[in-house]
């Protein structure tokens, strides 16, 4: 069994792996918990893995405290996976392969290790990503936005009369700052995502797949006109891959 864990900007998601087969554990919000007590709670009874795989987006001192807790608990050190120019199947499109976040790449490999491309990967968090990875696994290039809570975060903190005293609703048009503010923020977000699906079709074969990953991805698939499916546990699957052609 390996211990696979995706640590981003507000939460830590992990997963037990025995081959492609994923056993998810509760998720660690750092709102709620700090990391090493969050763990400790969580890992109680976990028996010892084979290995612990981590793609981090979280900045060093989140990293390093992760490592410790790692250590602490099963005496082994943590594997973090960086971005490589290629990898299971992928190539990545970054002249400074390192640069691409690892929560992107991984999910383009978990995309072909499922057999779903050509396809647009949208991952909606804290920011709102955007890959193309064609059949052949050459990654097309990407974009990256502020994701819909975080626009509405930015807006309210750069201006002194857009005040919410509610959230929002998303409605087509609002008769109300609250509503108008969520609408505006998650449409423009969904609006990118269909540019995006769109721009890159034709160098997709013309049809590509739309795939949603992240903590918003149900909500952004509400307001999509474009068919879509989910990819569920994106960097979670794409660690299991890696860690199927990477042995120790």
């Amino acid at each position: 069994m390996n211990l696979l864990l995706d640590l981003g900007n507000t939460r830590l998601k992990w997963a037990c792996a025995d081959g492609a087969a994923l056993t998810p554990g509760a998720p660690l919000v750092w709102t709620e918990e700090t990391l090493l007590h969050g763990l400790a709670r969580r890992w109680a009874v976990l028996p010892n893995p084979r290995r612990v795989l981590v793609a981090s987006v979280a900045g060093t001192e989140r990293d390093a405290a992760l490592a410790d807790a790692v250590r602490a608990r099963f005496h082994l050190d943590a594997e973090f996976v960086r971005s490589p120019a290629a990898a299971c199947g992928v190539r990545n499109a970054y002249a400074e392969p390192e640069r691409l976040g690892v929560d992107r790449f991984l999910a383009m490999v978990a995309a072909r290790a499922q057999g779903l491309a050509p396809c647009v990967i949208a991952g909606g968090g804290t920011a709102l990503t955007l890959d193309a990875l064609a059949a052949d696994g050459r990654h097309l290039g990407g974009l990256i936005a502020p994701g819909p809570t975080l626009m509405q975060s930015a807006l309210l903190g750069a201006t002194a009369r857009v005040t919410v005293e509610r959230p929002g609703r998303i409605v087509d048009a609002a008769d109300n700052t609250p509503d108008a503010l969520a609408s505006g923020c998650w449409q423009a977000a969904a609006a990118l995502v269909e540019r995006f699906h769109a721009r890159m079709a034709p160098a997709l074969g013309g049809a590509p797949r739309m795939l949603l990953a992240g903590g918003d991805a149900d909500a952004l698939g509400a307001l999509l006109a474009v068919p879509h499916q989910p990819l569920r546990d994106a960097v979670l699957h794409g660690l299991a891959a890696w860690a199927a052609a990477h042995p120790a």
